[in-house]
């Protein structure tokens, strides 16, 4: 049987730029309709569009809200992780994120990065 694939989106931009955020959710949820593992890792300003509030605001020409786009992603499967460094550099707490974010370590992105057989950043 053969290994699954993996792809991972690295999204290092904020809300603060809003045509740089639907791509790795609409990329991803199409990623695991084509059976494919799909990891988002937010990292730096990137960590902001997965705080509480902040997807909902987001909204760019006739696509639908950020946060509709990044529920059907979720709902499709799609992995959701936030560097824990970036959280504090950005002084930010756990709390502050979407339930559907996991904190993970900064290892994490170096592991995932190893072990994708593709990578894409935002």
């Amino acid at each position: 049987m053969a290994e699954e694939k993996q792809i991972l989106y690295v999204q290092t931009s904020g809300v603060d730029m809003p045509q740089r955020l639907y791509s790795p959710f609409v990329l991803a949820a199409t990623a695991r309709a084509m059976g494919v593992r799909a990891i988002i890792y937010f990292l730096g300003a990137g960590i902001t569009v997965v705080k509480q509030g902040e997807a909902e605001k987001v909204q760019v020409g006739a696509f639908p809200s950020l946060r509709q786009v990044m529920d059907q992603a979720v709902s499709a499967g799609v992995e959701l992780v936030v560097c824990e460094q970036s959280t504090q550099l950005m002084n930010m707490s756990r709390g502050d994120f979407i339930p559907e974010a996991k904190i993970v370590g900064a290892a994490t992105l170096n592991d995932l990065a190893l072990d994708a057989d593709a990578t894409m950043w935002f």
